[in-house]
């Protein structure tokens, strides 16, 4: 059967999905069009094909025990000597993410693995281009405001062309979204929404 790539994350819904996937292409970032706007749970991770059943079992466990929440995304911010990285922050829904990844991460679960940096989400609008190409992207998308209410992330899997393409959609609270749920992400901000 073989092995897949895939990633679990957050999509930046529409207009900014795709306002900030054409700044991103706009700024040279070869990857733009090949992945989705985004805030990432699970990154890149191989697996054996034959676990996707578990995979997908394992996430609406994870999305049953979730809860609707803010996202909230301003300003700019860089990973940069650490890695060639500009992106857009969320500065809030940051803890209900946190928790989220973790959880699909869990040792109980079929997608553990260890992260090759401490969890930080944010949305990339630029990876692995000129130094000129990151600032502009640094300073051109500073002022960069959005916010939606989170309902839901995504299983992806990246195609042997580079692209990545959404499997499923899981709905927070068992496919009901802003219904809570025990022991759903503590993110006092969130609970207003």
């Amino acid at each position: 059967m073989g092995t897949v790539t895939l990633g679990v994350s957050i999509a930046v819904p529409e207009p900014y999905g795709s306002l900030l996937q054409e700044r991103r292409a706009g700024f040279g970032d070869p990857a733009a069009h090949g992945i989705p706007t985004h805030v990432t749970l699970l990154p890149p991770t191989e697996v054996d094909s034959a676990a996707l059943p578990a995979v997908e079992a394992h996430l609406a466990a994870v999305a049953a025990a979730g809860r609707s929440f803010r996202m909230r995304l301003s300003g700019t911010g860089t990973f940069r000597p650490l890695s060639p990285v500009v992106f857009v922050q969320v500065v809030e829904g940051g803890s209900a993410c946190s928790w989220l990844q973790q959880r699909v991460r869990d040792a109980s679960g079929p997608l553990v693995r260890e992260l090759q940096f401490p969890y930080h989400p944010h949305v990339t609008v630029a990876h692995g281009i000129s130094e000129e190409a990151m600032d502009r992207a640094y300073e051109e998308l500073s002022e960069y405001a959005a916010e939606w209410t989170c309902a839901s992330f995504a299983l992806y899997e990246q195609g042997a062309d580079g692209v990545w393409r959404k499997l499923r959609t899981f709905a927070f609270g068992g496919g009901v979204p802003g219904v809570p749920a025990q022991g759903a992400p503590v993110d006092e901000r969130a609970t207003t929404a």
